[in-house]
């Protein structure tokens, strides 16, 4: 196959450069630019080639060996799940995939602060893979997402209260909240007084104007 045959043949399908023998630098970009995932089949490509392939598919770099923290962060900067084929990611790195993808944090050992701050920052319901989040980090969590406080244990009255603040409903996952945290819920939204035994006039009437 000439050159310009084998370009036709993987941007077509990135893949058909298995069956090529010595390809160009150009027919080895041309593939990984249809499919990030034809690195598989490139031996000791050049960064310029790696990095165009995670840009086209962050996982691409399960392929790679020991990649280079640019092309690491071009990888989880395009899906920060990739970091599950990271080993020891820099803080940097961590920090672009959860900023990416808040549930990336699942794959990462011992996250810092920062690091659980930026993930539930991008997905509240990512505090369900931290291990005694600190109230900062479930305050964040909740304030992006009140549903995330069924993942809580003990949440403090500060963190309830920002809990319903942002989804009345959330209350349904707080056990015995005070009046307070009641009166907050329905004023998020009145018909939060389903999920509320035995409330208040105070509440009921609450309720009722928020409705």
């Amino acid at each position: 196959m000439t050159e310009q045959e084998q370009l036709r043949a993987v941007q077509q399908d990135g893949r058909a450069i298995k069956y090529i023998q010595n390809p160009s630098e150009a027919v080895q970009l041309a593939a990984v630019q249809q499919n990030g995932l034809a690195i598989e089949y490139i031996k000791n490509p050049s960064e310029a080639i790696q990095l165009a392939a995670v840009q086209q598919h962050g996982r691409a770099i399960q392929y790679l060996e020991n990649p280079s923290e640019a092309v690491q962060l071009a990888a989880v900067q395009r899906d920060g799940w990739a970091i599950e084929h990271i080993k020891n990611p820099s803080e940097a790195v961590q920090l672009a995939a959860v900023q990416q993808d808040g549930y990336a944090i699942e794959y990462l050992k011992n996250p810092s602060e920062a690091i659980q701050l930026a993930a539930v920052q991008q997905n509240g319901w990512a505090i369900q893979y931290l291990k005694n989040p600190s109230e900062a980090v479930q305050l964040t969590a909740v304030k992006k997402s009140g549903w995330a406080i069924q993942f809580i244990k003990n949440p403090s009255e500060a963190v309830q209260l920002a809990t319903v603040q942002q989804n009345g409903y959330a209350i349904q996952f707080i056990k015995n909240p005070s009046e307070a945290i009641q009166l907050a819920a329905v004023q998020e939204d009145g018909r939060a007084i389903e999920y509320i035994q035995n409330p208040s006039d105070t509440v009921r009437t609450w309720a009722v104007l928020f409705q």
